[in-house]
Order: structure tokens, then sequence, then C-alpha cells
């Protein structure tokens, strides 16, 4: 947070500085287990005889319930202490890790990727909401969460890359325990480095508020992706999950508005800047997991490249964020940190047009050039953001604070996947509504399988077809993602920074500071 009170908030020694690496490490930990497993999958698999269903929740029951958990875990940070619930949730991750690289049934792999979930879940924000007290200067604080935010994002890309070299030399197992040193080193270093700081009076946690976040969060979150899976097929599930969702967040928030001491302080809504940074954030994940989906599509199912290949090409968009993290503190020492933000998103708009025009044919330069200056764009809104958004509320509240930044992420890149993934389906549905063979219109995968039991010329027209109308709804995705990119570089030049306080009156509380060693 600014200096408060008119007095100078004091400048981060070596000892933070040497806490910040320490607190990156379940940063990183957390980001790559999201992307490693998309190598090990078809192995583990195999070995543990899952079926498709089985294969889907072992995917995806890590991010739901980190999605759905990142809110309580915030807010219980604020409570019980921040260092504790990071080492609570490191010392958990551990045990849970190895649990998972020897689970002897998909059913026991599904458990322990759902349990990691929830320790992950308390993890990004307890990181995020240290980093922002430990280092109470602007521009120092801005430097730590670009480092922490260039860790999160290398983390995803190089996650696959990480995964596909173990599983050269050793099971799939080894993709799980790469993080059980890492937490051990955080559960060493971490009491003797990471000061304790929690809220002196947190008021009671109200169990019907955790409930009803779980359920909205979780409901929202599994309609969206239940909706990008089936597309046009069966909407009646994805869609009731989105309306029961949203109707059990609507009861959260008036519950909120009513208790003295609310799981998530909606008064924080109040700073203009605060608002408009996360729905920067929803947006931009939108817009990056939309435009991720279908090149990583098109690089395999277009181009041909295998999985591993795909991860590789595919990494300059995660390193590219983790360039434009690094480099966000340098802008705002020139400009404003709202300035830097727009000018990050008006070039994000450069790469996602180049996508535009991208073919079926020779189409990969064009298509690494574009995912790179898009994610490069993002670097000021990731870093400079959340700064603004942990920024903005008073130090006891900034677990709840980095919560909601977390949360916005995990949404926009569900609300990306689904919504982009569709509008891409329905294009290329379109565009193959006249072809012969009835397989073929639905998805280029079938088409792939179609022209196997076709002539040699007729597959090759087959292909190209498909190939052609799936590359129309990557240039479609390309033009939605440069529309939300500017519509975002509008309104976040056009928001003015406001005080570091919400511009909302709010109880003043001391936050209790503990020393490192307590």
């Amino acid at each position: 947070m600014s200096d408060v009170a008119g007095a100078r908030a004091p400048s981060a020694g070596r000892r933070e500085w040497i806490g910040l690496a320490v607190l990156v490490l379940p940063t990183l930990l957390v980001a790559m287990d999201m992307t490693s497993l998309f190598l090990a999958l078809p192995r583990l698999s195999a070995d543990l005889g899952a079926n498709g269903t089985e294969q889907l929740w072992i995917s995806d029951a890590y991010g739901f319930m980190v999605a759905g958990f990142v809110i309580t875990m915030g807010t219980l940070g604020d409570r019980i202490g921040r260092r504790r619930l990071l080492l609570l949730g490191g010392a958990a991750f551990a045990v849970l890790s190895v649990a998972a690289a020897y689970a002897p049934t998909p059913e026991m792999m599904i458990v322990a990727r759902g349990l990691l979930g929830v320790a992950g879940a308390t993890l990004m924000p307890s990181t995020l909401a240290l980093i922002s007290n430990m280092f109470r200067r602007d521009g120092q604080r801005a430097k730590a969460i670009s480092v922490w935010a260039t860790c999160q994002f290398a983390g995803g890309a190089l996650g696959p890359v990480l995964a596909g070299v173990l599983l050269r030399h050793f099971w799939w197992g080894s993709v799980f325990l790469i993080a059980v040193p890492a937490m051990v080193v955080l559960l060493l270093a971490g009491p003797v480095l990471l000061p304790e700081y929690r809220n002196p009076a947190p008021g009671r946690t109200d169990p019907v508020s955790v409930a009803l976040s779980l359920g909205a969060v979780l409901a929202v979150v599994y309609g969206l992706k239940q909706l990008a899976v089936e597309g046009a097929h069966d909407l009646a599930v994805p869609l009731a999950a989105i309306v029961v969702g949203t109707a059990v967040g609507v009861v959260f928030v008036r519950r909120q508005l009513t208790l003295d001491t609310p799981l998530l302080d909606l008064r924080l809504f109040g700073n203009r800047s605060f608002t408009a940074v996360l729905v920067a954030l929803v947006l931009a994940g939108v817009a990056m997991a939309g435009t991720g989906l279908l090149v990583t599509q098109y690089l395999q199912s277009v181009l041909g490249h295998s999985p591993a290949g795909s991860a590789l090409l595919f990494a300059p968009m995660g390193l590219g964020v983790a360039v434009g993290t690094m480099t966000a503190p340098a802008l705002a020492s020139r400009m404003r940190p709202t300035t830097a933000i727009a000018a990050g998103l008006a070039v994000s708009v450069l790469g996602c047009l180049l996508l535009t025009q991208v073919s079926s044919t020779g189409g990969l330069p064009l298509v690494i050039v574009g995912i790179t200056v898009l994610a490069l764009g993002t670097g000021p809104l990731f870093a400079l953001g959340t700064g603004m958004v942990v920024g903005s509320v008073p130090p006891e509240r900034a677990g709840s604070a980095a919560s909601m930044s977390e949360t916005s992420n995990y949404f926009g890149s569900s609300l990306g996947l689904a919504l982009l993934g569709v509008t891409a389906a329905s294009v290329y549905r379109h565009h193959m509504a006249h072809a012969g063979v009835p397989a073929a219109r639905e998805t280029l995968a079938g088409a792939v399988t179609a022209a196997r039991n076709l002539p040699s010329g007729q597959a090759a027209e087959l292909l190209h077809t498909a190939k052609d109308a799936f590359t129309s709804g990557l240039n479609l995705t390309g033009a939605i993602a440069a529309a939300l990119f500017a519509a975002l570089a509008v309104l976040t030049a056009t928001t003015r920074r406001e005080s570091a306080q919400v511009a909302v009156e709010l109880p003043e509380t001391q936050v209790e500071l503990e020393g490192a060693s307590s």
C-alpha cells in the first residue's frame, strides 16, 4: 500500500528479497502443476486404466478446486496468519504430490488431484498477500510482484517442457514429485525468512458464506468448461450449471452485504481503479485462454506437430508474459501505471491482429510471433494491475484482494475456453456444413479420422477444406481478442489511479506484525 497518514513506508531489505525467493517457489510449482499433466496424462491413463470420463476429472479436478477455494483461503489467511496458511498448504501440497505420484487407481488419482487443488488454493493468495505486506513502497512492491508474476507464467510455459524431459527418463509420477523438494525448502526457510501477518480483529468465519462461494464458483466454472467441451451438442447441463452457480452467487453477494465481517468485502469495489483492473484481468484471461486453446489445436491438428513439439512451440506465449511482467516496473518508473498497462494492451492488439492473417499452410512463423507479441503486451497488466489491486486495500485485507485477483484470472480463463472455443467451433461447422462426410462437419479431428477411409485425392481435399475451416475460427478468435484488448486499453487509459485506500469508509485497524522468527 502507498504511504499512509503521511508516513513513508519502510524500505525492504535483504531479508525481504531473500524471502521473496522462497515465496516464488510455491508460485512456480502451482503454475507448473496446472500444465505439466498435459503430457503425462496419456501414459498415466494407460497405466491406471482410466477411461475418458476419469481422464477428464484427473485433468480438471485440480483447477476446479483451486478456483473454488481461492476466495475462502485468501480470507482465511487474513484471519489465521498468511505465513501459517502458506506453510500448512505447502506441507499438504508435498504430501499430496507423493500420494498422486503413487496413486494405484484412477479414483485415488482424482481424489489426490482434487486435494492438491485445495492445497494449491492456499498458496497463491498467501504468497501475493505476503509480498504486499513485505514490500510497502510502491516501486519495490511492483518489482516484487513482477518477479512473482514472472514465475507464475514462466512456470505455466515450462511445465509441459519439463514434463517432457522427465517422461523421457522416468515414470509419470516424477511429474508430481518435482514439487516435493521445493515445498521442503519452503517449510524449512519460511519460518526463518517470512514474517507473519494477520488481521488482529478478523471477526468470525461464516461457514454458510464459505459453502455459498464454493458452490457458486464450482458450478459456474464446471458449466463453462462443459460448454467448451460440448459446444452446441448438449447445452442443457452446462447452462443449467451456470444458472445454478449464478443464482448461488447472487445469494452469496446478498449475504456478504449483511455481515459485519464478510468472507468477501464487496466494499472494495467502491474503488474504481480496483474494479477496472479486475475487469481487465477477467477479459484479458478470456482473450488469452481463447487464443491459447485455438493455437495449441492449430499446431497439432492443422500443422501436424506432436503434443511435445506443440508444447515447445507454444512456450513463447508464457515466456512472453514473463518478459512483459519483468519489464513492467521499468515502464512504471517512466509513466503512470495505468498508462503502461494501456500501452501494453495496445501491443497485445497487434499480436492478435497477426493471428487474423494466419493461413492453414505455412502459418507457423506468424502464429509464434503473434502469440509472443500478444503475451508480451499483457505483462504490465498482470504485474502492475495485480499490484494496484493488492495495494488499493488496507494491509489486513490483502489476502482477500489477492484472492479476488486470482479468481478473476480463473474466471477469465474459463470464459475464454468456453465462449471463444464455442465460437470457433461454430465457424468450423458453418464452413463444413456442405461437407460430404457427416463426421467431418463437427470437428477437425472427425475430418482427420474420416479422411483415413477415403481415396487419397478425396482425403486431401477434405483435409484441406477442414483445415481452412478451423483456421478461419482461429482468425475470428484473433479478431475478437484484438477487440477485447483494444477496449481494455481504452478502459485502463481513462481510469485514474485513486488513493491507495478504498474510496469508501472502511474501519481503521492495525495489522498485526510478528517477527519472522515468532
